[in-house]
């Protein structure tokens, strides 16, 4: 009785840890695991690298950032998180009784053993600022960093008066090719000419602003019916001269979505020069980059849902753990857009694509149907992404780059100003411009895994470069300077422009020792 008792318990006990193992086995696999793996390559905090442009005084942008690289015991870099909590990071004034308001946000896990930190100043640190990187309460790398004051904010009206020193600081690029082949239509820039014939031949075409920049301040006065993205313009060229003397300048742009001049180099006469957002390989317009990335640098951490830098950290699973179908969703603002829907609806296999909102093909919406909204996040749950042309150029680019998906690029005459830079199947892949070619694209890349994942990597990691806030300063710089050097005839401020003028309220308040400093280097080479 007892034998048989004890039989009987001990299958009721194995077929209960059978069912327990069962239950328990994802969750193993899923947090207990990982970290078994990761104790083998733990994170050294010595050994790690932290750089960036966010540790340095000089470089003022509206959001510093700088970067940590996760290293093992062995001196071998992470290619995987260590964990989204593995650093944490202080930021304060080196004056214990300056009072400032930093708003450090928590470093963003690149997921390849990189982390991006952010932060944004409210005030200036007079003596500097404290940085403190640690990995479980230990100082990582060289921390505790020291940034010797002054350290500006974004609204501190005081720019560097040697712009050579200002670009030396930032990297900036020698020559960007896009300006370069902007320019070439253009040797010089007749601005009486300018004045007389661009109001006349474009005012009527959307919106056009007409900036002075005289003594770096900034004067416009607008022209044509649909001129209220005039703001993204503004900010910009104030945020620049906060920070650089910007020589003086005269010149319009186009804050309309289509690029204008459409003259060929050799007419006569010849085309006009206007800068545009994007450009087209049958325009001749000068392209800066887009206010959706130019609004998006400005309001990092502030007033944007999505920004270059934090689309960084939000990538979505790993590569091996994404969802292998190509993914969109957007508006019906192209007939190709509409065509993507049907293949998804035929191909549900290999494609997910929906429209999302409904303006220009409304009698059509019934038959394609509506998508709701997803959250740009959530894009990267996807192994593969199409880009498909808007009204222009898809704005949504830039930041389908800088995640870990493999990019599927419609072929288009409309660029921005960092697609120069890259390449067709070595940073995306591309797709014919009628899409007929789509399907196989996203077979080869199932099929390519491999290789398709290479890509991908490619082309975020030269988006990342590309895209950098810092570098966005530069090409709005270097684009001004090789205009006012082939400008012919006086940048001036006419009658009707009006000053944009820079923040003079509490959020402004700065001491500038710049302007100080100058004037007691002129001094002492007087005496």
């Amino acid at each position: 009785m007892n034998r048989k008792r004890a039989v009987d318990l001990s299958t009721i006990f194995v077929r209960d840890l059978y069912r327990w193992s069962v239950l328990l086995l994802p969750f193993f696999c899923a947090f207990i695991l990982p970290v078994c793996v990761r104790g083998g390559t733990s994170v050294n905090p010595e050994k790690c690298v932290i750089w960036g442009s966010g540790l340095q005084a000089d470089i003022v942008l509206p959001v510093r950032y700088f970067y940590i690289q996760a290293v093992d015991s062995d001196g071998h870099n992470l290619t995987v998180s260590p964990g989204k909590d593995a650093f944490k990071v202080k930021i304060n004034s080196l004056d214990h009784k300056e009072y400032i308001r930093i708003h450090v946000a928590q470093p963003l896990d690149r997921g390849d053993g990189s982390f991006l930190v952010r932060y944004r100043l409210y005030g200036t640190a007079s003596k500097g600022l404290k940085v403190e990187v640690l990995h479980r309460d230990e100082p990582v790398a060289k921390s505790p960093y020291t940034i010797q004051g002054p350290v500006y904010h974004e609204y501190c009206d005081c720019p560097e008066p040697d712009a050579s020193v200002w670009q030396k600081a930032l990297q900036c690029p020698e020559k960007e090719p896009q300006i370069l082949a902007d320019f070439k239509s253009f040797p010089t820039v007749d601005l009486q000419r300018l004045r007389q014939e661009v109001p006349k031949r474009f005012s009527n075409r959307g919106g056009l602003v007409h900036y002075a920049i005289v003594n770096n301040q900034v004067y416009r006065r607008t022209q044509g019916k649909y001129t209220d993205f005039k703001m993204f313009s503004d900010e910009m060229l104030l945020s620049l001269t906060r920070k650089v003397k910007v020589p003086d300048v005269e010149f319009f742009i186009n804050v309309g979505d289509w690029p204008l001049e459409t003259k060929s180099a050799d007419a006569s006469p010849g085309p006009l020069p206007i800068f545009s957002w994007c450009g087209s390989t049958d325009t001749r317009d000068i392209i800066l980059p887009t206010y959706e990335v130019t609004h998006s640098t400005l309001e990092t951490m502030r007033g944007v849902t999505n920004d270059l830098l934090s689309i960084q950290g939000n990538t979505g699973p790993p590569w091996t753990n994404k969802t292998s179908k190509a993914f969109f969703r957007g508006r019906d603002s192209r007939e190709e857009r509409l065509q993507l829907v049907a293949l998804s609806k035929k191909h549900p296999e290999l494609l997910d694509a929906g429209i999302t909102g409904w303006f220009f093909y409304r009698d059509r919406e019934k038959q394609v149907g509506k998508a709701p909204l997803v959250g740009f996040f959530d894009f990267f749950k996807y192994k593969y992404q199409v880009n498909i042309d808007g009204t222009v150029a898809a704005y949504r680019f830039p930041y389908l780059m800088l995640g870990n998906s493999l990019v599927l690029k419609q072929d288009s005459h409309y660029y921005e100003h960092f697609y120069i830079h890259l390449r067709a199947g070595a940073h995306y892949i591309p797709v014919k411009r009628d899409l007929s070619d789509l399907l196989d694209k996203i077979r080869w890349a199932k099929e390519n895994d491999a290789e398709a994942q290479k890509v991908a990597r490619a082309g975020q990691e030269a988006a990342r470069e590309l895209l950098k806030p810092s570098r966005l300063y530069c090409y709005y710089y270097n684009a001004l300077l090789v205009y006012s050097q082939r400008q012919i005839g006086q940048p001036q401020r006419h009658n009707d422009m009006e000053l944009v003028p820079q923040l003079d309220d509490h959020t402004a308040t700065c001491t500038c020792k710049r302007q100080k400093d100058e004037g007691k280097h002129r001094l002492d080479d007087e005496l």
